[in-house]
């Protein structure tokens, strides 16, 4: 969310020897397409895009909302899953957290103020790991339009409009998971990581040490090494 699939090119030059990796921008990001702000709605639409890439049994690895997007085929379909990496799940309705629901509403009365850069700033100085003044007037711009999608993914997210949670849902996952989180990383990231842990069959836990939310950026390497391990376990 707020990226593009181009930051995985160091993950995947590690683990070019295990798999090939496919990285789609989501919907409103990178080459991809505009959302078109209609039904289905923003997760939905992310999650069938992807999905129709799926032809064979897959490695799934997701990051932040992309994790949560490939947890929601991983239930929905759990035999199109080779194996499931998890990097900080933003699944927040697994476990509800006063502090992001605060910043949420923040982020939704600058938005319903026309503030989008200051709805991007504040939202971006918890889960985004960059400096907002060092950004190019255009990546200010860009980041100003995408928060729009951050607000659309909220039903989903904070509220599991997607029945991600369902019962026998997690359950059913029969993949090997690995949940990989920073060490530094806001509270309700493992906390979310215990509540989905604990319904799951075969799942790991992995901190990566000095890390925050976008380690996948900021530890490629480390990351990597922990993908590896979990694609040798399937």
């Amino acid at each position: 969310m707020m990226g593009n699939g181009v930051y995985w090119g160091p993950i995947a030059e590690t683990l070019r020897d295990h798999v090939r990796i496919s990285a789609p921008d989501l919907p409103g990001h990178g080459q991809s397409p505009d959302w078109d702000g209609g039904t289905p709605d923003y997760h939905t639409f992310t999650t069938r895009t992807v999905a129709a890439l799926i032809d064979r049994p897959l490695d799934l690895i997701g990051h932040s909302m992309g994790a949560t997007v490939a947890l929601r085929i991983a239930v929905a379909a759990p035999e199109a899953v080779r194996s499931l990496t998890l990097i900080e799940p933003v699944l927040f309705a697994a476990a509800p957290d006063a502090h992001n629901d605060a910043l949420m509403a923040e982020v939704e009365a600058k938005l319903k103020a026309g503030e989008d850069a200051e709805a991007a700033r504040a939202f971006l100085a918890c889960w985004g790991g960059l400096d907002w003044d060092a950004q190019t007037p255009a990546g200010r711009a860009r980041l100003a339009r995408q928060i729009h999608l951050v607000h659309a993914s909220n039903e989903a997210l904070r509220h599991d409009a997607a029945n991600i949670l369902r019962p026998d849902g997690l359950e059913a996952i029969d993949a090997p998971v690995l949940i990989i989180m920073g060490e530094e990383s806001p509270p309700v990231i493992p906390a979310i990581a215990d509540a989905l842990a604990a319904r799951m069959p075969d799942v790991g836990r992995a901190r990566v040490p000095g890390a925050s939310h976008m380690l996948p950026i900021t530890h490629p390497r480390q990351v990597a090494e922990l993908i590896a391990l979990n694609l040798e376990r399937a």
